[in-house]
């Protein structure tokens, strides 16, 4: 049995929450929050959200025991940029893009 998680449109870039995402991928469900309980990374609270919805998810819908679930799957991929400008010298102006990331965390018995 497989359920997932989504959250679209995270407002942090997709190569920051890999480098978390990569840290969980495959643990149990235990340990996998705790290590991202005591990550100092923005993106270890981000994606402590979508694992708590996937576990949400696994006890609503399916009925599955929490205990037996681990992460088989967290997939990070990059979003929409928001485009925003910034004043520069000269009457000039520099565009900034601010990244988003889509988070999908799939658990699995």
């Amino acid at each position: 049995m497989e359920v997932k998680a989504i959250h679209k449109s995270a407002r942090i870039s997709a190569q920051k929450t890999r480098l978390v995402a990569d840290q969980i991928r495959g643990l149990p469900i235990a340990r996998a929050l705790n290590i991202l309980n005591f990550s100092p990374k923005k993106a270890a609270f981000i994606v402590k959200k979508v694992v708590e919805s996937a576990i949400a998810n696994a006890e609503h819908n399916k009925g599955a025991d929490i205990d037996e679930l681990k992460i088989s799957a967290v997939i990070v991929d990059k979003g929409t940029s928001l485009k925003r400008f910034t004043a520069r010298a000269k009457g000039r102006g520099n565009q900034i893009e601010k990244q988003t990331c889509h988070i999908s965390v799939t658990l699995s018995n």
